[in-house]
């Protein structure tokens, strides 16, 4: 038996296994690009949501404390208003670390800088300090190799 009698006898059997291929091939690609898609959308969500955060920042004069490098925070102790400005902002860097490790972001390489930027700043630090402990233990770890 020849390879054309062979075709010829199964020529229903090789196209529907090429049909079906075809199909799981165009689902993997529509797929990934989904997830791009996604990335993309939640990147967006995670920027909206930040400005957000610091519009407060610029309505609210009392918090102008939070990004002075020469605040000392033992004469005058962090304020509620801006203990809770900075857990807002800590809850934010929480939700992009936990995105980005699920994959779910795309990747942010200035992130580290940028946290241990505003969580060395003395008001911002004794917040940390203070509510590191309510943190998860794997999110805590990236906030202290960052900050080192």
């Amino acid at each position: 038996m020849g390879v054309w009698e062979w075709i010829l006898q199964n020529w229903f059997n090789l196209f529907s296994a090429a049909g079906i291929i075809g199909g799981l091939w165009f689902t993997a690609i529509s797929l990934r690009s989904d997830a791009k898609t996604r990335r993309v959308a939640n990147f967006l969500t995670i920027t909206a949501n930040y400005r957000e955060i610091w519009q407060e920042f610029f309505h609210s004069p009392a918090l102008a404390r939070v990004v002075d490098p020469t605040a000392d925070v033992t004469k005058q102790p962090v304020t509620a208003e801006e203990e809770l400005f900075v857990g807002l902002v800590i809850s934010q860097m929480s939700n992009v670390y936990y995105a980005t490790k699920d994959e779910l972001l795309v990747n942010l390489e200035g992130s580290r800088r940028d946290i241990a930027q505003f969580l060395s700043l003395p008001v911002p630090n004794a917040v940390w300090i203070k509510t590191k402990l309510l943190q998860n233990q794997d999110f805590a770890a990236f906030i202290e190799s960052s900050l080192n």
